[in-house]
């Protein structure tokens, strides 16, 4: 198979969302496929590659309905200007969808389809809200009422809350322990930012906001330098009374996009293009859906295998925080050492918009090899419904 380098990666910043009270989010006046559209010709830009060479476009959203809705990846072309002969499509893994977008690109390289793809996410958790909304979605309710489907336990399968105190539980993973976890990534977060280190892959978007005024949205909006621990002591539970799950040690809302150009490596080099890293190997995987959080690890597990590699050889991991209890069972099951994972904070502070992360995750991770001069990195996030996606790259040079 064909070598498969990751050519470029921009992203914008993550805005906190508030589907309550919509004017606070930064972004509440840009639907998502713009957010996506701003960062498409930028990047296209930075990498002096004429759009009309890319042979592929895949995006990805964990809620693909009103107007997340891409009329099959194709609005955000159209929306770019990019030419009406760029094939598209749209791309659904949940929380894994921008990376399982990265992986269908990868395949299509490697296997001789295409030379060049854009590949990456969005989500607007302000504009399209997490739920079941019947207008919208409509979840088969024979899952949850019939006596054969019953193991399946879909109550707890279709809130990501629960599911993430059924592993906590079964995982033996204290309240202390991911609320440690959670203010470290604020910490680790707030520390990047300012020492500038997002700046390298955040493209500054123009916003109004509610008054009227256009700000420049530059930084991650979710992050707070302050978090302590005791204050993430004092959060209540989120999802049940007796819970460990709180707002402080799992993910918050957030709006954002990400993309990125893979490119088969002959290609770049002979551009002279300065790839960030090459693909070595992509891993997927199904578990139970009442304890999705688990998805990683199989995932990574098969990500390992196929690049012939092991634990100990992976220099720097991005595993998403959607709840602190997944990174935390991922470093327990996996053998990890902590200090190698998340250096630059996670999800807990930097967001979560989940068809965006897969993205976020692999060119974060590769900026992190880059900077860290590691040789090896697995980027792995868990999947509403029982999955995991998981990705090694290998810096260039």
């Amino acid at each position: 198979m064909r070598e498969v380098v990751i050519a470029g990666y921009l992203r914008t910043a993550q805005s906190r969302s508030r589907p309550r009270e919509p004017e606070r989010d930064v972004f509440h006046k840009l639907r998502g496929d713009d957010l996506m559209a701003r960062l498409m010709p930028e990047l296209m830009k930075r990498l002096k590659i004429d759009p009309k060479e890319l042979d592929d476009f895949i995006v990805g959203s964990a809620m693909g309905v009103y107007e997340n809705w891409t009329y099959g990846g194709r609005f955000p072309v159209f929306l770019a200007n990019f030419p009406e002969t760029l094939a598209a499509k749209f791309v659904d893994q949940q929380c894994g969808s921008s990376m399982a977008a990265i992986h269908v690109g990868y395949m299509e390289i490697a296997t001789g389809n295409a030379d060049i793809v854009m590949a990456g996410g969005f989500e607007h958790m302000t504009r399209v809200p997490m739920g079941a909304n019947p207008q919208a979605i409509s979840p088969n309710m024979r899952l949850l009422q019939e006596e054969q489907y019953k193991h399946w336990d879909f109550m707890t399968a279709m809130s990501m809350g629960l599911t993430a105190e059924k592993l906590a539980g079964l995982a033996g993973i204290s309240r202390k322990e991911m609320d440690e976890w959670g203010a470290r990534s604020h910490q680790r977060a707030a520390r990047a930012q300012a020492e500038g280190f997002f700046d390298g892959e955040i493209l500054p978007i123009e916003a109004e906001q509610a008054d009227g005024k256009v700000i420049t949205v530059t930084k991650d909006q979710a992050v707070r330098g302050d978090t302590t621990m005791e204050g993430m002591a004092g959060l209540k539970p989120a999802f049940k009374p007796d819970g460990l799950i709180t707002a402080g040690n799992s993910s918050p809302l957030n709006a954002g996009a990400a993309c990125m150009v893979l490119m088969e490596k002959g290609k770049a080099l002979a551009k002279g293009i300065r790839p960030l890293a090459t693909i070595r190997s992509i891993g997927f995987a199904g578990v139970d859906p009442t304890i999705m959080g688990v998805g990683p690890v199989p995932a990574s597990k098969k990500a390992l295998k196929a690049a012939g590699l092991s634990v100990a050889d992976i220099d720097y991991w991005e595993i998403n925080e959607a709840f602190c209890v997944v990174a935390l069972n991922c470093i327990k099951e996996l053998g990890i050492d902590p200090e190698r994972v998340n250096v630059m904070g996670g999800g807990t502070a930097i967001g979560h918009p989940l068809g965006a992360s897969g993205c976020r995750l692999v060119g974060t991770l590769a900026r992190i090899l880059e900077a860290k001069k590691g040789r090896y990195g697995l980027a792995n996030a868990c999947c509403g419904g029982g999955q995991g996606v998981a990705t090694v790259i290998e810096r260039e040079g």
